[in-house]
């Protein structure tokens, strides 16, 4: 969640899952244990986990992440 959170605050606006994922890879601030690249289902994945970090848009298709 870390790497969601740099991507979020350089952003300085609400992303989506595929947005953050995209950057997340771009920057290589992580990767999987198999070494591949970080697929958008698993930002999705810890921003549901993290939420006390994490705001989550609904009312946008797709939705959109911001920091709380």
């Amino acid at each position: 969640h870390e790497a969601i959170i740099q991507v979020l605050s350089k952003s300085g606006m609400a992303l989506t899952a595929n947005e953050i994922a995209e950057q997340v890879n771009r920057l290589k601030l992580y990767k999987q244990r198999n070494g591949g690249q970080v697929p958008a289902g698993q930002i999705s994945a810890r921003i549901n986990k993290y939420s006390k970090f994490f705001k989550i848009f609904r009312d946008c298709s797709p939705q959109k992440y911001g920091l709380r």
